[in-house]
């Protein structure tokens, strides 16, 4: 299948995740193909979220509405879908109403055994990978493909909790009160996100991102306890059944939002090529936990982009020259998602300060 999609003309952020120096940073949006782009609201009119996402085409549109708007200033695009479709392979219904909502979350062990037994990727997310395919060839080469999935933690939180929450109570009180089965819920998770991320790459993607989003929840002892091995068992397995299946050996990105303590743990032992940061560190003091064995990729908050084109501009010079301090490589990004306000414009001017200020010689 690969030897059908078109070459790619622009592999900047591939070498930079790399850890390769570049001309300038690569730059893209966590949440860049949603809500704040009126093309995508207007489709949503007509069509559901998660329809959306099961529907080849529709997923492939919405993935390149930010290529074509941005096209030129943004070096990669994320294919449109969820997190959250892991647990609905696993046999749980999750609805978006507007944000997610789990009917029948787990509350105890012995929940686990309505999950599925064996979960078949191929057949129940066999949409996400029709959408990668069409997606790349529909690219034409201009920007490569990041596939992706929640990790472990992340989405046995929302398994437990039965949707978003400000304390993760329910899903903490199964760390605390049921550690061993904890544990084996986290890895049967990371088995079916393992397959989920290799067939992703036999579909077309050239990257791939795992996103804890909740991993700063989780004190260091817990997060090495409960989040980290899953992260590992992510990154040793994809890498090695990509071998085995000589499939290409893609770079791996991990954002482990809030878990800046373990940047310097993670980067020597968790397996990823990139990890990701908030905006709660600085870039310097990112870089120097981490030294040159990964790259980083972040880290503006998100909220500056409602701030004005000076407050951006200013911002954006500030990161640059932060991360351009160290040695490495360096994907530009927010610390998190766009959020749905944002004028497009304003993000337009975002990534126009990262061309800018990004090949300002290193000071």
């Amino acid at each position: 299948m690969a030897d059908t999609f078109p070459p790619l003309r622009n592999d900047l952020i591939l070498r930079a995740a790399r850890g390769e120096e570049t001309e300038r940073a690569p730059v893209w949006v966590m949440r860049q193909a949603g809500r704040y782009l009126p093309e995508f609201r207007k489709m949503r009119e007509s069509h559901e979220f998660f329809e959306i996402c099961r529907t080849p085409e529709l997923a492939t549109e919405i993935t390149l509405q930010p290529i074509r708007r941005y096209s030129g200033l943004v070096d990669a695009s994320i294919i449109f879908s969820d997190i959250l479709v892991i647990p609905q392979a696993m046999g749980m219904e999750v609805l978006m109403n507007p944000g997610p909502f789990f009917p029948d979350p787990l509350v105890t062990p012995a929940d686990i055994s309505k999950l599925t037994d064996v979960v078949d990727v191929d057949k129940e997310l066999k949409y996400v990978f029709e959408a990668i395919t069409q997606t790349r060839k529909a690219l034409g080469g201009e920007v490569p493909l990041i596939g992706f999935c929640g990790a472990p933690w992340t989405l046995f939180a929302y398994m437990i909790e039965g949707g978003g929450s400000k304390t993760l109570q329910k899903a903490k009180t199964w760390l605390f009160k049921y550690p061993e089965e904890s544990k084996a819920l986290l890895l049967r998770i990371a088995d079916v996100c393992v397959d989920f991320l290799v067939g992703q790459v036999r579909a077309g993607a050239q990257l791939l991102q795992v996103f804890d989003s909740w991993a700063g929840e989780l004190s260091p002892y817990d997060f090495s306890t409960f989040s980290y091995p899953s992260l590992v068992h992510i990154s040793t397995n994809v890498r090695r059944r990509l071998a085995d299946e000589n499939l290409p050996s893609v770079p791996m990105i991990l954002f482990a939002k809030g878990a800046n303590h373990a940047l310097g743990f993670l980067a020597k032992n968790a397996g990823y090529d990139v990890l990701g940061i908030d905006w709660v560190i600085d870039p310097v003091e990112a870089r120097r936990a981490v030294g040159d064995k990964v790259a980083l990729q972040g880290n503006m908050d998100p909220n500056v982009l409602f701030g004005g084109r000076d407050a951006i501009e200013a911002a954006v010079k500030r990161m640059c020259q932060g991360f351009r301090e160290g040695k490495g490589g360096w994907i530009a990004n927010l610390g998190h998602g766009i959020t749905p306000g944002v004028a497009p414009e304003d993000l337009r001017w975002f990534f126009e300060c990262i061309h800018k200020y990004s090949c300002a010689s290193r000071s």
